[in-house]
This record gives C-alpha cells, structure tokens and sequence, in this order.
C-alpha cells in the first residue's frame, strides 16, 4: 500500500456505512486494513440488494452494490466473536494494529472483553474509535441509532425539502445517508488527529463519536442562524437561506443552478442576462436587500431564466465567470468530463465480478498520492491469508478454527 498512512494498521469491526465509511478512507490514505466479519452472513450490508455485482459474462453475483460502496481497500477474515476462541483472535489482531473501528451498541463489546479498557491493557497506544447513534454517554446512549433517525432528531429533516405550504413541501431526508458518510469524516478526522497526537506522545486513545452529536454538527450555518434569531430556520426548497440569488431557476428546456455568493457576481449575472436595473436598484443591489426581497427578485429572475435554454445560459454564465451547473443526474455525473479528468471513476480487479467499477477517493496528495489498488473483498476472502501471516498460525490450527465454526 502507498500513501500517508501506509504505515498505519486498522482493524476494522464495523459494518453497514458510517464507521465503515472512516475505514474506507484511513484505506484510501494507504493504511493496512482488515475487516472482521460475521461467518456466512458477514456485514449487514451484503444484503442490502438488490442490486448486486455482475460477473464477466453478465450474471448476478452475490456481491452487493452497496457493501461496495465502502468496502474499497481491505482485507476480510470471518471470525465468530460470540465465542471464546473467536474472542481470543480479535484480540491477537489487536495487539498488531494502531487502530481500531467499532460501532456495536454500547457496552457490547465489552460483554465479550474486547472495549477500550480490555485492549488498551494489551496494547497501550490503540486508538480505538467508537461509533454510535447517541455516544457513549448521556440519558439515550443504549438507543440504536440510524442515519434516518438521526437526520430526523438532528433538525436537518426541517431544513430539507421545499416550503410546507407548496406542493410537496414537508420535512425530506437527503438522497443519500449523509450523516452515516459526515459521521465516518468526522470519526476519520479524529482518527488522524489522534495519530499525529500519539507520535508526539506515544498515548494512544478512545473515540467517542455519534450520528446525532455528526447532525448537530452539521447544521453549521442553520445552526448559528437560530442562536442569532431565536427562531428555528424552515426549509426553503433549493433556495439559500442567506444568499440570493443561490437556487435553481428552469430554463425554457430544463433547469440550471445560478450561484451568486456576493454581490459583484450578482453584477457580472446582471450584466450578461440584460438586466443591469436590478444591480442598481436599492432593493436588490445588495445581498442583504436581496435576502430581505427575496420573493420579488425571485420572480423576476424566474421571467429572465425562461427565455433561453440550460446550455446557452451555462455557456454565458461561464464566460462572465459567474457560478452555475446543470442538474445532473447520476449517469450524468460520470460523463462529466471534469469527473473524468479528476479520475473520480475508477475500476479495480474482483474476486467475484470479475471486475468492479467504483467512486474514487477525492482527496489528490502531491507527495503521498492515493493508489486504489485493493477492491472490496469478498467475504472472507483474506481469513486463511491473515491467519498465516498476521498470526502465524499453523494450517493445522487453521483447519481446526473452520471445523469448529470459528472463522
């Protein structure tokens, strides 16, 4: 593996998306990492499908799209933890990494002997990384917690979706389990901040990281709007409830983004659609007279976006330098040209499939570059190949691990 964290070890206990998620990068950053999962069934999210890989010659795989999604890097073993013995190998693995990922409910761990304490006792530096939907502490810690759940408790649901009194208005989640992925960046984060903390002090740590604290988080500016009000921001659609203009307008063939985050944009936009009286206007000249006139300069920016199709009005913006994209969808998304250039589609070898088509990593080093070299792994595809040379173990030993159902 090449990369930052190259020299970095990670046993990874989680599974479905958020910790997972953290995973995948600290793999993408080039770190060692070796999934443990449950024999036969393995990570949950196996079985989310369909839909599921296709092999070489077009037929059904057994491999999920979604396990693929954050799977990327590593390495699987099968190991049953609710027995002894499968007990005693985790913790055998334990005492060869820097750092471990978990996201069992809280305490779980600990009934088998395999919580911070437990591992810090045979590995003093670990950095161990708990990921939950409430946190370790505080009156709800024992609730299990999804990314729905916590896009709902978290307030972003009521920032979501277009106004309550339109069509279709009402709390909406986001397309995607954003605060699953926002929780695995933050759980990464902290990961390498406590990487570098250890290297200067040789303590390793706990980290306590939950869906609901990520949500709150995550509210940034929506957050501050309310502690500057007092009053809880709504959902306004595609608008921007600090900017305008900052949403989408249909054009006479589709749609278009228009993104004007200040004002000398707003001018340049103005100038380029034959509009230069709304630059000069009081009532608009202005971001702030914008955001307080926001239904009027709406209006009549929906009459001007209506004269000219999508392309034209993106050609046009573009040569006056102002911000705005097409909707793509995602089909579209990856015939961009410039998410092909950034190499943001990648295909890797796959023990079932053949081959794998999957997301490449966003973050570009330009001396530790990211290699993707490793596709999601089967399930455990790597158990025999770790147990020989991480552990040592003996093919007799090895043997006698599968008889008894341990991996």
């Amino acid at each position: 593996m090449s990369g930052p964290l190259s020299h970095i070890k990670v046993l990874d206990l989680s599974r479905v998306l958020a910790a997972p998620w953290a995973a995948q990068n600290l793999a993408d950053l080039g770190a060692d990492v070796i999934k443990v999962e449950r024999p036969i069934k393995g990570d949950d999210s196996r079985a989310f499908a369909p839909p599921f890989l296709k092999d070489e010659q077009g037929n059904t795989t057994r491999e999920s799209a979604y396990f693929c999604a954050a799977n990327r890097g590593k390495r699987s073993i099968t190991i049953d933890i609710s027995k002894d013995e499968g007990q005693a190998l985790v913790r055998e693995l334990a005492k060869n990494v820097d750092v471990i990922l978990e996201n069992y409910k809280v305490g779980d761990l600990a009934r088998y002997g395999l919580g911070y304490e437990h591992i810090k006792a045979i590995n003093p530096a670990i950095i161990y990384c708990s990921v939950t939907g409430f946190g370790q502490t505080g009156p709800e810690k024992d609730r299990p917690g999804y990314d729905f759940m916590a896009q709902g408790m978290g307030g972003l649901m009521s920032v979501t979706g277009e106004r309550d009194d339109l069509p279709g208005g009402g709390p909406q989640r986001v397309g995607v389990p954003i605060i699953d992925l926002t929780t695995g960046m933050y759980a990464s984060v902290a990961i390498c901040a406590a990487i570098a903390h250890r290297a200067v002090s040789g303590q390793g740590q706990w980290i306590d990281v939950s869906l609901l604290d990520s949500c709150v988080a995550f509210l940034a500016n929506q957050a501050m709007n309310y502690f500057a009000t007092g009053e809880a921001p709504k959902a306004i659609g595609n608008a921007h409830p600090n900017i305008v203009p900052y949403q989408t307008f249909k054009t006479s063939d589709g749609a278009l983004i228009l993104a004007c985050g200040n004002d000398n944009l707003f001018n340049k936009f103005c100038e380029i659609a034959d509009c230069v009286h709304l630059s000069k206007d009081p009532l608009y000249s202005t971001n702030g007279a914008r955001v307080k006139n926001r239904e009027a300069i709406t209006n009549i920016l929906n009459d001007i976006f209506l004269k000219r199709p999508t392309r034209e009005w993106v050609k046009m913006l573009d040569e006056a330098g102002v911000a705005n994209g097409p909707i793509n969808n995602v089909a579209q998304v990856f015939e961009e040209p410039q998410v092909l250039a950034r190499g943001m589609k990648i295909e890797l070898p796959h023990a079932v499939a053949g081959t794998v088509p999957l997301v490449g990593s966003p973050m570009k080093f330009s001396e530790t570059p990211i290699k993707h070299e490793v596709p999601p792994p089967a399930l455990g595809q790597h158990t025999d190949e770790i147990l020989l040379s991480v552990l040592n173990k003996s093919q007799d030993e090895i043997t006698s691990l599968k008889t008894k159902g341990i991996v």
